[in-house]
C-alpha cells in the first residue's frame, strides 16, 4: 500500500546518486525502491517526485533545511490576486499559514500602482523535504518566493508560466538597486515584513541599504530583512514555526537592531571585495546528499503516508 501511495505517478528514482541537475533515468520494475532501499536512496529523490500532500493535519517535522510536512495544501493555481508559476515543478504547497500569507499579502500587492496582485514562485514539494533541483531550503512548507515582476494580468496560460521571466532589480552586482526596482517594491517588502508571522526576508543587499536610506518612519520591519546575494528576480519570505508543530525547528532570531550596518558592509564588500583568505591548498568543502536518516524520524512516515 506505502509504495502505490509513494511512487504513484514517479517519473523515476535511480538507486544510486547522481551530481548535478540532470533527470533521474526511469526505474524499471526490478529497481522499484524498497523499505530495503528507501535509506540508501537520496532524499531529494525519495521527496522530489511525489505528486500529492500527505493526510493528517498540517504539521511542520524539523528545520527550514533539513524537514518535512505533513499535510500541506496547494497554493491554487490562480486566485483573485494572484498566480503561481512555474506548474511543472509542483512546488505551490506550504503550510495552510503560508497559504494565508500569501493570499493576504497578494490582496495588499493588489492595491499598489501597477500591480494586480503577486506572481508567486517556489513554495515547497507536497511533503516538503529536499529538492531535485534548486534550493537548500523550502523543506518545511514556511518559504515563498515572490516574483520582483509586477503582475499586469492574471491570466497567463500554463505555456506563460512555465515561459515568462521575472525582473532583476539590481545593479552592480545587487550593491544598488537598479532601473526595475519601484516604491511599489518597498512598499511590498515592508508590508510582508511587517507581518508577525515572518521570521525573515531574504533580499539582494542593495535593496535593503536603499530601505535603510529611505525609510524616515517606523524602522522595526527593516529586522527582518536580511540581505543576501541572488535575491534580487524575487524576494523570500520565511515564517516562523507555526501553532501546532512542536517539531518545527525555528531558526534564530535575528540579531536585534534593524541590520543596517550589516548591509552596508555587504555592499562594501561587493564593491570592493575583501583578498582571498590564505590557504591555496585547502580542498572545496564536499556536499554530501541528504538522506532520509538526516531528517526528523517523522518524515518517514510522512513519506510512506497515503495522501
Amino acid at each position: 500500500m506505502f509504495l502505490r501511495a509513494l511512487f504513484a505517478g514517479f517519473c523515476a528514482i535511480a538507486l544510486s546518486s547522481c551530481a548535478g541537475d540532470s533527470p533521474d533515468p526511469p526505474l524499471n520494475q526490478e529497481q522499484r525502491v524498497t523499505l530495503s532501499t528507501m535509506n540508501a536512496t537520496p532524499a531529494r529523490r525519495l521527496f522530489g517526485h511525489l505528486l500529492d500532500s500527505s493526510d493528517g493535519q498540517a504539521r511542520v517535522y524539523g528545520g527550514y533545511a533539513r524537514g518535512c510536512i505533513q499535510g500541506a495544501e496547494e497554493l491554487p493555481e490562480t486566485g483573485p490576486t494572484w498566480q503561481a508559476m512555474r506548474l511543472s515543478r509542483n512546488r505551490n504547497w506550504a503550510h495552510p499559514e503560508m497559504l494565508d500569507f500569501v493570499q493576504d499579502l497578494s490582496r495588499f500587492a493588489a492595491t499598489l500602482p501597477g500591480w494586480e496582485g503577486l506572481y508567486v514562485g517556489d513554495m515547497a514539494q507536497p511533503r516538503g523535504g529536499p529538492m531535485l533541483t534548486g534550493h537548500a531550503s523550502h523543506q518545511s512548507g514556511l518559504d515563498a518566493d515572490i516574483w520582483m515582476l509586477p503582475p499586469d494580468r492574471l491570466d497567463l496560460t500554463e505555456a506563460e508560466r512555465e515561459s515568462l521571466s521575472s525582473i532583476s532589480t539590481r545593479r552592480a552586482r545587487g550593491a544598488y538597486v537598479g532601473e526595475n526596482w519601484t516604491a511599489q517594491h518597498w512598499h511590498l517588502l515592508r508590508e510582508a515584513a511587517s507581518d508577525p508571522r515572518v521570521a525573515r526576508i531574504f533580499v539582494f543587499p542593495g535593496a535593503k541599504v536603499w530601505m535603510c536610506d529611505n525609510e524616515t518612519g517606523d524602522r522595526s520591519y527593516l529586522r527582518q530583512i536580511r540581505p543576501l546575494h541572488g535575491h534580487h528576480y524575487h524576494f523570500h519570505v520565511r515564517l516562523h514555526c507555526p501553532d501546532g508543530s512542536p517539531d518545527c525547528v525555528e531558526q534564530v532570531a535575528p540579531p536585534p537592531g534593524d541590520g543596517c550596518d550589516e548591509a552596508r558592509a555587504w555592499q562594501r564588500n561587493i564593491l570592493n571585495p575583501p583578498p582571498p583568505q590564505p590557504d591555496p591548498n585547502r580542498p572545496p568543502p564536499v556536499r554530501g546528499e541528504i538522506m532520509l536518516s538526516d531528517l526528523p524520524n517523522q518524515c518517514s512516515r510522512v513519506l510512506v503516508s497515503s495522501p
